[in-house]
């Protein structure tokens, strides 16, 4: 590939309006680069091509890109247009002058990134208040709520590869935004002026919260035990420090942390992928939880607001559970501890990806319950008197009434409060779930996931189902259930199977949800081995459905 007279302008331009001399110099480097002439030209070329095909997409998720310069990646150019035009939307719904609290993981660029939406609000006239060092993303979603701001925003990439960040942003209820707030913030940014023409100023308040984050977090119901011994990782990213005091707070105090993974680091070295859905992910933490004979395995995502939980199988190897076997697990948990009294009508929810177990759970204690869409923008909003919500991707809420959005830092001292009343008892999680299978039947899940590089892949793919959809899964005959024009999902349904195929809202991926239901009349292994031969089946046919 070479550079046209196009692409070359449109560099150009982008230095001119890019206040940051780091990423301007960057850009410069690749044109340099690109218009050599060597034989490192072309990929040069290409790269350039790519770090020019923005702008980076604003969706209800924020941003998420590669730090690097140019349009499509995370700069400080990109944030101060985007923060610019967030300034204008709260203006619009009148929210001119009101406060914004501003936080931040520990990744690339995160300090710089933070600091210019700080200032760029400022300037806009905003009441602003940062937190003085990274923190968990609850904290922020804490904040916001419990300060009364009109808006919140988190410069994070969760659990994303390491060479990237993001831009998450709450509203006045204290979740994420949902449509048509995306579009409107999108149009706004559209119309902001160059990066370098948005004024910014300082003068952001330093506001710390955490201390009253932990006092609500150690006010869940976590019972009367705490001989329990925890191993936990942060995976390089900015939990350990108030996972530790979260224990503490709580008294919870046999923590055991992945030294090599304790302390925020956003290169990730000991990790491929800072996810710990992913594989080898906890084997750092599963390894510990074996040395140091522990009760239970936690591992949160880099920015804490996911939580995963390893378990001692009955062989005495370690294994991590699947999102929906920690939700319905903290589900039938959070229910068992509601006071009727002071809430009779409790609702729990969890997602149309997710297993349908709670469902169950939620009928059998006369709670309502409730399946949204995915993410927790809408899971918070799932209805009045919501107690609990989870999604399989790991994403935990035991704690909307100071939390609206997924809060692993809660989660994990909530799952420790559990294990320590199990422990004595002589009891384990995995016996909770036994007894939940025994009483609603087993529920396995599983995910095909196929990552794209082209994400018109995605689309020509969801087409194929839609317009040519199998009459059979699993050895099961199922029907078609079309979202559109709610959501880009489809649904596939028989007797005990379900299947959900979506692309993926965070990553270049499309994603398909399985699951298979069946009862348990005698004996319970048995009916996980004949489930677990379905799934199989399903698998594969969805496998080759996708491909």
């Amino acid at each position: 590939m070479t550079v046209n007279s196009t692409l070359r302008d449109a560099a150009f331009r982008w230095m001119a309006d890019d206040p940051d001399d780091g990423s301007r110099a960057e850009l410069q480097d690749v044109v340099a680069k690109a218009m050599g002439g060597d034989a490192d030209a072309a990929n040069a070329a290409t790269e350039l091509a790519d770090r020019m095909a923005g702008p980076l997409e604003f969706g209800t998720a924020g941003l998420r890109g590669p730090v690097r310069a140019g349009p499509n990646g995370m700069n400080v150019a990109v944030v101060t247009r985007t923060t610019a035009g967030v300034a204008e939307w709260l203006k619009a719904h009148g929210h001119a002058g009101a406060l914004v609290v501003v936080g931040r993981d520990a990744r690339h660029g995160s300090e710089a990134f933070a600091t210019a939406a700080a200032e760029v609000l400022t300037a806009a006239g905003f009441d602003v208040k940062v937190f003085a060092r990274p923190l968990p993303t609850p904290v922020l979603a804490f904040a916001v709520g419990r300060l009364g701001a009109v808006a919140g925003i988190q410069i994070t990439a969760s659990h994303n590869p390491p060479a990237d960040n993001g831009y998450k942003l709450y509203d006045a209820t204290g979740g994420q935004i949902v449509p048509p707030s995306d579009g409107e913030i999108e149009r706004a940014i559209e119309a902001a002026p160059a990066a370098v023409s948005v004024p910014r100023a300082p003068g952001a308040e330093v506001a710390d919260l955490l201390d009253r984050y932990l006092d609500e977090v150690a006010a869940l119901p976590l019972g009367h035990e705490r001989a329990v011994r925890v191993a936990a990782t942060a995976l390089h990213g900015v939990g350990a420090d108030t996972l530790r005091a979260a224990f503490e707070r709580a008294g919870f105090t046999d923590l055991h942390l992945v030294d090599a993974q304790a302390t925020p680091d956003p290169d990730f070295p000991t990790v491929s992928f800072p996810n710990p859905e992913e594989p080898g992910a906890t084997d750092l933490l599963l390894a510990l939880a074996s040395d140091v004979d522990a009760d239970l395995a936690i591992a949160l995502d880099p920015d804490a607001d996911r939580c995963a939980l390893g378990v001692r199988e009955r062989d005495g190897r370690w294994r991590m559970l699947r999102g929906d076997e920690t939700g319905v697990l903290l589900g039938s948990y959070v229910l068992s501890t509601v006071d009727r009294t002071l809430l009779p009508d409790p609702l729990v929810a969890t997602t149309i990806v997710s297993s349908s177990m709670l469902g169950e759970i939620a009928k059998a204690e006369g709670a309502r319950y409730a399946e949204t869409l995915t993410g927790f923008k809408w899971l918070v909003r799932a209805g009045d008197g919501l107690v609990f919500a989870y999604e399989e991707a790991l994403g935990l809420c035991v704690n909307p009434g100071f939390v609206r959005d997924k809060d692993g830092i809660a989660a994990a001292t909530l799952a420790a409060g559990l294990a320590a009343q199990l422990k004595k008892r002589g009891r384990t999680p995995l016996d909770v779930l036994d007894d939940l299978a025994q009483r609603h039947g087993v529920h396995l899940t599983d995910q095909v996931s196929l990552r794209v590089t082209d994400l018109a892949v995605r689309g020509q793919l969801m087409a194929k189902v839609r317009k040519t959809p199998p009459s059979r899964l699993g050895g099961v005959e199922v029907v078609l259930e079309d979202l559109l024009p709610d959501a880009d999902v489809v649904r596939l349904t028989g007797d005990g199977v379900r299947v959900v195929v979506r692309p993926s809202g965070t990553e270049p991926k499309l994603k398909a949800y399985l699951q298979v239901v069946a009862p348990v009349p005698d004996s319970l292994t048995d009916a996980r081995g004949a489930a677990q031969e379905r799934l199989t089946a399903l698998r594969a046919d969805v496998e080759e459905l996708l491909a």
